[in-house]
């Protein structure tokens, strides 16, 4: 049986990490060396590093910054934020990335999933997708860290990345993004139904008994977390340790 995997966010800007609600991320919450030496002694499963300005200042990735990072790294790291090609996924990988996470490039320019997908296997590409609902419930896929709408439905960009070869997808909630209210859970389900591979919640949790309920209720294959870590006590073995308790396949 596959393992649920706890997977701690980390949003980079302005050379260290920040965190806010609904993808206003102002506050700062500490460096990123320090965060991934903590995280490495909680028996993390997996580690999300996005850099969230990176594309809207039209920079590359830091791969710099990523090098350094993998070096202290001691377990699987995805890496998004300004990637727009297979050679900058060639470079993030290079440099230690196990995972690259499209976002933006994925809506705009589909075939570089297919690409990257061919050239280095669809176990490394995540397709991220973030949401926002409209007051008439339709949701629909945001880029540009949610600044700029698409008029394209989560569910069906899911369907086509999944067509293009990506191996899993990172469904965020911008609405539930920090609010540490819960994820939505009618969206991780309609996007979960969609597609045979996994995808990964995020966006919204606030104690265990959410990511429960994303696993169980709606069938998330993972949950992604960043506000519950950074602003209280509670962490990713205690996670584990309540998942298990609930009869969810944990690697404990």
């Amino acid at each position: 049986m596959l393992k649920t995997r706890i997977m701690p966010t980390m949003l980079f800007k302005d050379l260290g990490l920040v965190k806010g609600v609904a993808f206003d991320s102002w506050r700062r919450v500490g460096s990123i060396m320090q965060t991934v030496k903590v995280y490495n002694m909680r028996e993390v499963d997996e580690l999300v590093f996005l850099d969230i300005t990176a594309t809207r200042e039209g920079r590359a990735p830091d791969f710099e910054t990523i090098d350094e990072l993998a070096d202290e790294c001691f377990m699987p790291l995805t890496v998004g934020g300004g990637v727009r090609s297979v050679e900058d996924v060639r470079r993030l990988l290079q440099v230690g990335a196990d995972k690259v996470a499209l976002n933006t490039m994925a809506m705009e320019q589909p075939t570089l999933i297919r690409e990257v997908a061919t050239r280095f296997g669809s176990q490394c590409v995540v397709v991220s997708i973030d949401t926002r609902q409209h007051p008439d419930g339709r949701h629909e896929v945001f880029i540009r860290s949610g600044t700029q709408a698409t008029g394209r439905d989560p569910v069906e960009a899911a369907r086509e990345a999944e067509a293009l070869g990506a191996g899993e997808i990172l469904l965020t909630s911008i609405d539930r993004d920090g609010t540490m209210q819960g994820y939505d859970l009618d969206l991780i389900r309609l996007v979960s139904r969609a597609v045979a591979i996994p995808v990964i919640a995020s966006g919204g949790a606030g104690n265990f008994e959410h990511m429960a309920e994303a696993i169980l209720d709606a069938h998330a294959s993972a949950v992604a977390a960043a506000s519950i870590f950074h602003f209280t006590q509670q962490t990713p073995r205690e996670a584990k340790q309540h998942l298990h308790s609930r009869g969810i396949a944990m690697r404990l």
